[in-house]
């Protein structure tokens, strides 16, 4: 494969170092050495040194979340999620994805997301309808809050609504590229439709979105790929603080609460003020004992297509995490972390997003 000279340096150079062995939500989840960063880039060594072939391990290249606590962890400044990625664009360049990706990739070509959902749910397109007309401000929900956990996009529009905020909802609203990004990389198809989100986003002056994830590429990814957005882009949980501060939202409970930080908002963003503001305005708010930059994934939707059983691993390591320091209640800002706590069979802790507890239900 033709690696950049820069994949290869961080490839080698990772390929025998333990450092961050211990902090891999899914090497934590499974037990197993092949789903450290080590592994990985000693894996993928070998198919640069022609020793083994890419279909050997590539499975292994998708067992990786992409969360970067191997990068924010490591003192050396290298970059497993770098050299994931672009092992993945490789793949998809050369034919080489396996099958069940290929079927993610194309539902994301075909049907807008990786899911091959066409139709979301009633309610939700009735409040979208009902904020269909133009206004200096766009309410962006994403694929999975549209087509996977509806109930929390509607409650998304009820919070608006209830601060009193005037903005829209676009019906036929284009994917970020996110889930693209994820599982082929710095793609032409990748950039394209990150390309046709921006000029839609273009035709406002405020965007607030929804979901970390579109967030991250959003701020970021679309800058280093040359997209611009010139709409001023902001977070729902900042844009939700920004509310509470100008008295907008209010309403103190008796809730003792954890905050589960999303690594798109808290190491790619830079962002744990914002959701701590709104969280401290409705419960009494204590912390993980790893949280903000040093916060621990706790499961997507995303992944889930394809390996389930180990998402529910992950979310289970999470939920074990808030019961071992006596707490009670967690709280999320990433409502594919929400659908993955929500997956695990359990009864003692109460999972909430932001929207859950501002609206009281």
């Amino acid at each position: 494969m033709n690696f950049s000279d820069k994949c290869k340096q961080h490839i080698d150079s990772c390929r025998f170092c333990w450092m961050c062995h211990h902090i891999c939500p899914i090497g934590n989840a499974t037990g197993q050495e092949r789903n450290t960063a080590r592994a990985r880039a000693l894996g993928i060594s070998l198919v640069n040194r022609d020793a083994v072939d890419l279909s050997e391990i590539i499975d292994n290249i998708y067992e990786c979340c992409t969360c970067g606590a191997c990068v924010h962890d490591c003192t050396t400044g290298w970059d497993p999620v770098m050299f994931t990625k672009e092992t993945r664009l490789l793949a998809a360049l050369e034919g080489k994805l396996p099958e069940y990706i290929n079927v993610l990739v194309d539902n994301c070509l075909d049907k807008g997301n990786a899911y091959g959902i066409t139709e979301t749910c009633e309610n939700l397109s009735t409040a979208i309808k009902a904020h269909s007309g133009k206004t200096d401000t766009l309410l962006y929900l994403g694929v999975d809050a549209k087509y996977k956990v509806c109930k929390q996009a509607l409650k998304a529009i009820k919070v608006l609504e209830k601060a009193g905020v005037e903005f829209t909802v676009l019906a036929d609203e284009k994917p970020s590229g996110a889930q693209l990004d994820f599982l082929i990389g710095a793609a032409d198809e990748t950039k394209q439709q990150m390309s046709a989100l921006a000029a839609q986003l273009n035709d406002f002056k405020n965007v607030v979105i929804y979901d970390p994830t579109d967030a991250k590429v959003i701020k970021r990814t679309y800058k280093e790929y040359g997209i611009e957005v010139n709409a001023k882009t902001v977070t729902y949980t900042a844009f939700l603080a920004e509310l509470v501060e100008n008295g907008k939202l209010s309403g103190k409970t008796d809730k003792t609460v954890v905050f589960q930080d999303p690594y798109q908002l808290s190491r790619d963003l830079e962002e744990t003020k914002e959701p701590r503001t709104v969280i401290s305005a409705f419960a009494t708010l204590h912390e993980m004992l790893l949280n903000k930059a040093e916060t621990v994934w706790a499961g997507n939707l995303l992944m889930a297509e394809y390996m389930p059983d180990v998402m529910k691993k992950v979310a289970k390591r999470r939920l074990y995490n808030v019961q071992s320091i006596g707490e009670k209640a967690i709280v999320t800002a990433c409502v594919s972390e929400y659908a993955s706590l929500k997956a695990v069979d359990q009864n003692e802790i109460e999972i909430l997003s932001i929207e859950d507890l501002i609206l009281g239900e």
